[in-house]
């Protein structure tokens, strides 16, 4: 095994080799004596490969090397400017991407950090002949000719005070991009105090086609800047009420419960191009991420925090791709760091500290860590015990998740829209720890406040069907959960189980069908799948996805113990 590995290695590596050598043949060419050495291709190769594991203090240590390639090679300048960045070495990064720049090669990279660099220094006019020329690229970017150069542009128009030209820059920004056109558009009325800013913040805000729940923030914050602290205060609460787990809204109500009023306006102000860039280099690294391209989200956050290091709220973004890059220390020192916010950024980090301890340290730790967290609350109220049980439950401490939802019910307004969700979570809880009547009477409850849950209904329908009772009425209650969320592979099999146990093989047989292939990994409704097989004397079918099921990573033993004696015996009862 490990020779094959070691093999494979050896072969990719060459090819490689090979690759760079017949795109780029110039790099080690005879004239270039100085770089082919094996010292070099080393430090170069495992640069290169550092760059893609996001191992980038290793990448730095070799590709700063290597530096005689800059002349020679995109692919390295590229891979070196952004290993600086993410590194925090600005001024290494503005100086090396001014060694690489000419004028009859386009890099993006380069000419983006040349150009911000100039803007910083107020110098415009080198600024903007840098980010005229992203236009012309587009091989190392998502985003296009007429996006990302204009933005730029039209900011370094309006620190000119240029304001006609700044929004004929922004004009040019296709359609495609109309959301974060619209955004920038009103960031630059409220730099020149044009009087269509409150109307355009408004209007954005009641588009309910994208979630803008952000922009509530930079509403309040406008309003507070031209001291209209009512009406913010009036636009925080009203968002908190349709939006009540956007941390950035629920801590700037804090701010105003507390008048820390300025808290809110030293993150953030739209006079200060710096700041509104920072907006717009953090939509994008949000873009990126939400695509999965951690490295570049990262790249682009960077950016933002250089422009604007106050808006510490946004360094979260940093911490869950780090998180899903697999670099929980970082990630949980940035979620440290971001505990001098506020009371809620505070209680979310530790939150989110927890789960990283989950794999540093496992449950045990990370449970007590969560515990030792709370217990500093001052004044904790429903939220807290609510995220809190919620933490418990989902690491299998039911008993206790139990104790805090009860909490929270009792500090929450009845008519609150979390109380069918507690209910709900509540109601599970009791039933995983076997005390079947609470658990009911909480889901029962739970369908009485809000009757089109199509997961409780599926719950419910199944917990009664799986014992034998209620099982007509628990139909009805899947069908109509189906109907509410269609291709659910969960409630599908629901239904095909319900049609089992009223022995109508065929119906079922067709339910679970389809259940297995939405799910296909899922042991039980394989089982469920098999069983109806059997029922319907297809006997080498139901054995073939019993063997199946046995091999699955997530089958239980006490399943495996009872698909083996399936596997000898069969199913007693037959049509």
């Amino acid at each position: 095994v490990y020779y094959m590995k070691f093999l494979i290695k050896k072969i990719y590596i060459i090819f490689l080799l090979l690759g760079i050598l017949l795109f780029e043949p110039k790099v080690f060419a005879k004239e270039s004596n100085i770089q082919y050495t094996k010292e070099n291709i080393s430090n170069y190769f495992s640069g290169v490969i550092s760059v893609n594991q996001d191992y980038n203090n290793e990448a730095f240590k070799h590709l700063k090397k290597v530096k005689s390639l800059r002349n020679k090679h995109s692919r390295f300048n590229i891979a070196f400017i952004r290993t600086l960045i993410l590194l925090d070495k600005f001024e290494q990064a503005f100086a090396f991407s001014k060694s690489v720049w000419s004028d009859d090669e386009f890099l993006f990279e380069a000419d983006l950090l040349l150009g911000l660099n100039y803007f910083i220094k107020e110098d415009y006019v080198n600024a903007e002949k840098h980010f005229e020329r992203l236009n012309k690229i587009s091989q190392y970017s998502l985003f296009f000719d007429d996006f990302t150069s204009n933005v730029l542009i039209a900011w370094s128009k309006a620190s000119q005070g240029n304001k006609e030209a700044s929004f004929k820059f922004i004009e040019k920004v296709p359609k495609s991009y109309r959301h974060l056109k619209n955004t920038q558009n009103i960031f630059l009325q409220c730099y020149f105090d044009d009087p269509q800013t409150l109307n355009s913040f408004e209007e954005l805000i009641r588009n309910k086609d994208y979630n803008f729940s952000r922009y509530n923030f930079f509403l309040a914050n406008y309003l507070l800047f031209n001291n209209k602290i009512e009406e913010a205060k009036k636009v925080i609460r009203n968002s908190r009420k349709e939006y009540n787990s956007n941390l950035l809204i629920k801590q700037t109500e804090n701010f105003f419960l507390n008048n820390e009023n300025e808290k809110i306006k030293n993150i953030f102000n739209c006079k200060n191009s710096n700041d509104s860039l920072a907006e717009f280099f953090y939509v994008i690294a949000n873009l990126y991420s939400s695509e999965k391209d951690y490295k570049l989200s990262n790249f682009y956050m960077k950016l933002s925090i250089f422009l604007n290091d106050k808006f510490l709220p946004n360094q979260i973004l940093l911490a869950e791709n780090y998180y899903y890059q697999k670099k929980k220390e970082l990630s949980k020192n940035i979620y440290q760091s971001l505990k001098s916010i506020g009371p809620v950024y505070s209680w979310y980090a530790s939150r989110s500290i927890a789960v990283i301890l989950l794999d540093l340290k496992g449950k045990k730790y990370s449970v007590s860590s969560l515990e030792n967290e709370f217990n500093l609350l001052t004044n904790p109220n429903f939220e807290h015990y609510y995220e809190l049980a919620n933490f418990y439950k989902d690491n299998e401490y039911f008993e206790k998740s139990i104790k805090y939802y009860s909490l929270a019910l009792s500090e929450i307004k009845k008519d609150h829209f979390l109380v069918p969700k507690i209910l709900d979570r509540r109601g599970t809880s009791f039933e995983r720890i076997g005390d079947w009547e609470n658990a009911e009477k909480d889901l029962i409850k739970s369908l009485e406040i809000l009757p089109d849950q199509a997961h409780v209904l599926n719950y419910l329908a199944y917990s009664w069907i799986d014992q034998g009772i209620n099982v007509d009425e628990g139909l009805e209650m899947l069908k109509k959960a189906d109907k509410l969320r269609e291709n659910d592979g969960y409630i599908i099999d629901s239904l095909g189980w319900a049609y089992y146990v009223k022995e109508n093989y065929s119906e079922a047989e067709l339910f679970l069908q389809k259940a297995v292939e939405l799910l296909p990994l899922d042991p039980i409704i394989n089982d469920h799948y098999a069983d109806t097989l059997w029922m319907l004397n297809k006997n080498i079918q139901a054995r073939y996805f019993w063997n199946y099921i046995l091999k699955l990573d997530d089958t239980e033993q006490k399943l495996k113990d009872i698909i083996s004696k399936k596997l000898i015996f069969g199913l007693t009862k037959k049509l």
